[in-house]
């Protein structure tokens, strides 16, 4: 061990996965208030609203889909529109209030993008 070395103990994959398992203990999804699930990868992003009590997935919507797929610009303007998207087929479910689960990501960037959209369209958490 040199001084002035930082010693590093797993990778950032490791980090958010210990950070995703410690949300997970505290975020359950009800039939009355199911879970909004924010999941990321470096091109894209998935969400998905949750009903834990019956393994079963009730809304979802991602940047994979062919009208979000031909829009032009940066990632985060994408995912403000996947938030849009999910609130509205939320409001058509009858879901209005949700629990986020960022995923163990860090509340910044896209997955801040897809919170602030879906609650400036009317789904509250």
């Amino acid at each position: 061990m040199a001084i002035g070395y930082k010693v590093v103990r797993g990778s950032a994959t490791k980090a958010r996965a210990r950070r995703h398992f410690r949300l997970r203990k505290r975020v359950v999804g009800t039939p009355e208030r199911p879970r909004l699930v924010v999941s990321r990868s470096a091109r894209h992003m998935f969400v998905q609203i949750v009903d834990d009590s019956k393994s079963a997935t009730l809304v979802s919507a991602s940047t994979m889909e062919k009208e979000l797929r031909s829009l032009t610009g940066d990632k985060t303007a994408k995912a403000k529109q996947v938030g849009e998207l999910i609130a509205k087929r939320a409001k058509e479910k009858g879901i209005s209030t949700v629990v986020f689960d960022r995923g163990g990501n860090k509340f910044h960037g896209r997955v801040a993008a897809v919170a602030t959209s879906a609650r400036a369209n009317g789904l509250e958490f």
